[in-house]
């Protein structure tokens, strides 16, 4: 396999990157899809594994809180590394520390060496984010927003096949299996990835505190990544509004459904993914903008199928699991148009231009549920949707000004 070293100047058609197949793709897809699969696991098994390992109910909660810590520290810390360091090298070894960590986890006696494993876990999981930029790098310019999109697909049925998947292999072995298998499947990608990703380094010419430094400076000079880092802030707290209040109101007197129930609606939620795709394809046809413009005001309706779903019966369910798949399509829909946008601003400091919108992404989401539970305490299934269709209002007044500011400069 031959290195790729772009200068840290020149575009990326200065030296091509071999030509990223449709296997490759695939193969980064998954191993994206299943590298952030760990960190989501736990969520509908946090009653058995509390039982299994004594914990109480706020310790088990934890686990959730720490894999989520820890995949916002790699974000800061190890996502950048892509513009320092060869980053197929990269990609594996967090490959294979994510393997490592499953197994701490899998096989913890104790609460404190879950938690522990569950952090590190989240840690490693940034391969995903890692993968993502060096699969635009390699694709062709006119067919970037294609290779953005199907990773995407990959990462985020990663995210919402894993819940299911969990409550499957816990009825089949226990709650320790999932991890387990995950382990072994993320050990496979290691290797695959070894053997099918060609070298690929760019030099940043920075030292690692440097380079840290600069990841927050990109935010002051760069206007496309502020506003794509507030569209995709907006967009992933409403998509985290929508998934911490669903179970609430599910398992509620509206519905009554059982948890094995509730994790089914990730695969109605999966069906969100295929938006990645498609707007990956229109973006590579010069219509990003627009369907970032089509995307918020869908969210904005979402919100209105979503509270009409929140009586119960029959039409209430259509229209919930409506509004389920279109706020999914919608919120996918812009975080591609964001992403495709942001890594042409700088192609050589693509890994740092990606830690920086997806840190802040990842805030967008934390605040959203952190506002989700406060909001439902006071105001229930009624109140969420009000905060909702609030960021969406707002998420559209952003993509106006962007739209605006585009026609001045036309102008």
């Amino acid at each position: 396999m031959r290195t790729i070293t772009p200068q840290q100047t020149a575009p990326d058609t200065h030296t091509p990157p071999p030509r990223l197949g449709r296997g490759t793709l695939l193969l980064m897809s998954a191993a994206a899809g299943l590298s952030v699969a760990g960190n989501y696991f736990a969520q509908p098994l946090l009653d058995v594994i509390g039982h299994d390992l004594h914990l109480s109910a706020g310790t088990a909660a934890l686990v959730v809180t720490v894999a989520q810590t820890g995949y916002g520290i790699g974000l800061l810390l190890l996502v950048p590394l892509g513009d320092l360091l060869e980053r197929r090298r990269l990609a594996v070894v967090l490959c294979a520390l994510t393997a490592a960590f499953l197994t701490v986890t899998a096989s913890a006696p104790n609460g404190a060496l879950l938690l522990a494993g569950t952090a590190l876990t989240g840690l490693a999981s940034v391969a995903a984010q890692v993968v993502m930029p060096y699969a635009a790098t390699l694709a062709a310019p006119e067919e970037r927003g294609r290779t953005i999109g199907t990773v995407m697909t990959g990462l985020l049925l990663g995210i919402l096949l894993a819940r299911t998947a969990a409550g499957l292999l816990a009825q089949l072995g226990g709650w320790r299996t999932v991890y387990w298998v995950n382990a072994a499947l993320m050990l496979l990608m290691a290797v695959l990835l070894r053997l099918r990703l060609p070298a690929l380094r760019t030099t940043a010419g920075l030292r690692y505190p440097a380079l840290l430094r600069s990841t927050l400076a990109l935010f002051a000079q760069e206007p496309m990544l502020r506003r794509r880092a507030a569209l995709g802030a907006l967009s992933f707290a409403g998509f985290s509004v929508l998934w911490t209040a669903m179970a609430f109101l599910l398992s509620g007197p509206a519905y009554g459904w059982q948890e094995s129930t509730i994790g089914l609606l990730g695969l109605v939620g999966a069906a969100g993914s295929l938006a990645a795709s498609v707007a990956g394809r229109l973006a590579d046809r010069g219509l990003v903008h627009r369907v970032t413009g089509v995307c918020a005001f869908l969210l904005l309706g979402s919100w209105g199928l979503l509270a009409a779903g929140g009586a119960g019966g029959g039409w209430s369910l259509a229209a919930l699991l409506a509004g389920v798949i279109v706020l999914d399509l919608a919120a996918q829909g812009v975080h591609v148009s964001n992403q495709n946008l942001v890594y042409g601003v700088r192609p050589e400091a693509r890994n740092r231009l990606n830690s920086a919108y997806m840190t802040s992404y990842f805030v967008g989401g934390a605040v959203g549920s952190a506002l989700t539970s406060v909001v439902w305490s006071r105001g229930g299934w009624n109140g969420v949707c009000a905060l909702g269709a609030g960021l969406a209002v707002a998420l559209a007044g952003v993509w106006t000004v962007e739209r605006l500011r585009r026609r001045t400069l036309r102008a």
